[in-house]
């Protein structure tokens, strides 16, 4: 079957016209799904990831998990583009590339202007430019009226958990270091190149917020293990917070601005409650 399929791409190549939108779309992460959907591109999208929630119930072919691609399927579906993450494997690019089928790859964006930047490409790609150029302009809008206002403020410091067992945590040079720069924060991790660290490198530290992307059972559970450590800032402010990783994890312009919104507010009613015990 995969033979004949290979042949078949070798006699006739699929590929869009230039200047003429790609119809037939390949997702394979999250965030192009979400981001065809916000384009309202979404009937061009023919497959996509199990990790694809924006499609649940839209009836679309799932071809792969975030990192494994089922190679065979995604060229049954004869796509004119598949947008590709840095974690798809190479040798998979190599091949969809070889019967025919364009492969653009995106990788996670480094900054909030990456996000922008990629998601005007995707706008490109399915003829939805004008759609994405207004949706980031509304979104940077957000995003700079949000940090205008908490600018004004002293600079906190923040610890921004993604992860548990080991402990791991945003740094810099990824676009959710962002959150933290845009809203005049610090964050505690501003000097690492990994994002392993410990509790006590945490506690020495002292965050006056810790943000903790969601992850099911184990963010509760973790969210009540900060509190324990009564020294630290954070816990004995009550300003330990779980964010919706779903939103906050997701690079799109859209779920940036949502996300900065969200922990602008929560600090901002932390100090509304700080400055009313003080009086």
């Amino acid at each position: 079957m995969m033979k004949k399929i290979f042949l078949f791409f070798c006699i006739i190549t699929v590929f869009a016209v230039q200047g003429q939108p790609y119809t037939r779309i390949v997702s394979l992460a999250p965030s192009f799904t979400q981001s065809l959907y916000y384009l309202e591109a979404q009937d061009n999208l023919v497959g996509c990831t199990n990790y694809c929630k924006a499609a649940k119930g839209g009836n679309k072919e799932i071809v792969a998990s975030t990192v494994k691609a089922n190679i065979e399927k995604i060229i049954s579906l004869k796509p004119d583009l598949v947008l590709a993450s840095g974690l798809t494997n190479p040798k998979d690019v190599e091949l969809l590339r070889k019967v025919g089928i364009k492969v653009e790859i995106f990788h996670s964006p480094k900054s909030f202007r990456e996000i922008c930047d990629q998601f005007v490409r995707i706008g490109a790609l399915t003829g939805k430019t004008e759609k994405a150029n207004i949706l980031v302009e509304e979104s940077k809008q957000t995003v700079q009226k949000i940090a205008k206002k908490n600018n004004r403020r002293t600079n906190p410091k923040i610890f921004f958990q993604i992860g548990a067992n080991p402990l791991f945590a945003v740094i810099p040079h990824t676009f959710m270091n962002d959150y933290m720069t845009l809203l005049g924060a610090e964050n505690i991790t501003k000097k690492l190149t990994s994002g392993s660290v410990t509790r006590e490198f945490v506690i020495a530290n002292n965050p006056d917020y810790i943000f903790i992307a969601t992850m099911g059972i184990v963010g509760e559970e973790e969210l009540k293990l900060w509190y324990k450590y009564s020294n630290l800032n954070a816990s004995r402010k009550k300003q330990v917070y779980i964010i919706d990783s779903d939103i906050a994890c997701q690079p799109t312009p859209i779920t940036f601005a949502q996300t900065m919104e969200i922990i602008g507010e929560l600090m901002e009613d932390s100090r509304t409650k700080s400055q009313d015990n003080k009086n």
